[in-house]
């Protein structure tokens, strides 16, 4: 069997066999496919897509290309939480440890950041000596002690989607419904969650931005899910400005623990809102709560007892990480050398902030990658004052940009200015969640 026959088929509109899937996720893994033609099926796949047999074997052979994480020995229903990708979309660091101080375990398997997108991971590594990569035994430990572990993709679980996302990343192929779910659910398969709640993003800032095709992808991995037995719920939500008010690594490090000291403004009611309910439905599916709506009611009281900060301190102290993040934040997590401030060159309402510009921005200030071997910047980012609905003054604050190299500012404030549209009407408020699929 030859990969290019493989591509070939693929690139004219047919279906993959199972033996021609398995084969490519063999061959890629082990090495012996190389990059450029591992990118060319995927181009091929991103243009002709896949049924739902094809998608079913391609997450089946991924979740295959390792070993499972058997948490067979821990009580109870284990639950994760998936995001899309979006910007400024840290929620994962502030859910995780509050449903888990709420008593469900928590196996989070997450990746690193996709095109203008951030990933958990990146943001992870801005506490200093945080270990993402755990063995088995220590992600048990985790999990017997606090019920919760944030982790990458080892080598040893799903390596295929280790591989197949960091070139996705820089291929131009991560819009792709089947390589989306594949991708996904691999991971969550492979780290042994009985359910999994979807935070699909749709708008400008996501990789779907048509609503119809997000809730195609839920409706996709629902049923996938079925297939191995697994509960998936998942809600579409909009991102079309940013989430939050930080937007960058440590930026987003600094605001998970704000809100899990039990503060907020108004740039983080949405944030938080969108916690509530995923943090809601995580428990309600572990069997913590009697509905989703009373589950909610219990991640904003552990959130105001500060019971998810104090879990996020034992998770950081558990993975090698400085606890003294979870007091003084910015005495320990990297800081921009460089400084320089976006203010409004009019009065009027914020119409829009494109999250898709602010991403971009953030990615010229270097807090993402260009290519696979790009270093990030971990200090980098930009602080939102302003978000869509505010009032703005001419010469008022709008946003504050931080990066190590000053060049980058100027490309930076243009990118995040062709998003923004000031007038003179107030717009009307956006639903933040746009559906529930179950």
């Amino acid at each position: 069997m030859r990969i290019y026959d493989i591509i070939i088929k693929k690139r004219d509109g047919h279906e993959l066999t199972s033996e021609e899937i398995g084969y490519f996720i063999s061959a890629y893994t082990s090495g012996e496919v190389p990059d450029y033609q591992a990118a060319s099926l995927l181009m091929a796949i991103f243009f002709q897509g896949m049924n739902h047999k094809e998608t079913a074997l391609l997450t089946q052979f991924m979740t295959d290309s390792g070993k499972k994480l058997d948490l067979g020995s821990l009580p109870g229903i284990k639950v994760d939480k998936h995001s899309t990708g979006g910007v400024g979309d840290g929620i994962s660091l502030v859910l995780a440890p509050l449903v888990a101080a709420c008593g469900v375990i928590v196996p989070m398997m997450s990746g690193r950041g996709l095109g203008h997108t951030g990933g958990t991971l990146d943001k992870l590594a801005s506490i200093p000596n945080f270990r993402v990569e755990l063995s088995n035994a220590e992600m048990l430990e985790c999990l017997n002690k606090i019920n919760v572990v944030m982790i990458g993709q080892s080598p040893e679980l799903a390596p295929a989607d280790r591989k197949l996302y960091a070139l996705r990343d820089v291929t131009g192929t991560v819009e792709s419904i089947p390589l989306i779910a594949a991708s996904i659910l691999s991971k969550k398969f492979a780290e042994g969650a009985d359910a999994l709640v979807l935070d699909i993003k749709t708008g400008n800032g996501a990789f779907m931005r048509d609503k119809k095709n997000a809730v195609k992808l839920g409706r996709t991995m629902i049923e996938l899910g079925k297939r191995q037995r697994k509960r998936v719920v998942a809600l579409v939500t909009d991102m079309n400005q940013p989430l939050g008010e930080m937007i960058g690594n440590s930026l987003e490090i600094e605001q998970a623990v704000t809100i899990l000291q039990g503060k907020e403004n108004p740039r983080t009611k949405s944030f938080i809102e969108l916690t509530e309910k995923l943090g809601g439905l995580m428990l309600y599916l572990g069997g913590k709560a009697a509905s989703p709506n009373a589950g909610q009611k219990l991640i904003a009281q552990a959130r105001a007892d500060k019971l998810g900060l104090e879990t996020f301190r034992a998770l950081v102290k558990m993975q090698g990480g400085d606890p003294r993040v979870c007091d003084a934040p910015q005495e320990v997590l990297p800081q921009a050398k460089y400084k320089e401030s976006l203010v409004s060159p009019w009065k009027g309402w914020i119409m829009e902030m494109s999250a898709l510009s602010a991403g971009k921005a953030a990615l010229l200030l270097g807090a993402g990658r260009s290519t696979k071997e790009s270093a990030i910047d971990l200090s980098a980012g930009i602080r939102l004052h302003k978000q869509v609905g505010d009032r703005v003054e001419r010469g008022e604050l709008i946003a504050d940009f931080f990066s190590s190299t000053v060049a980058e500012f100027t490309y930076a404030s243009a990118a995040f200015s062709a998003g923004l549209k000031i007038g003179k009407v107030r717009p009307r408020p956006r639903p933040l969640i746009l559906d529930v699929l179950k």
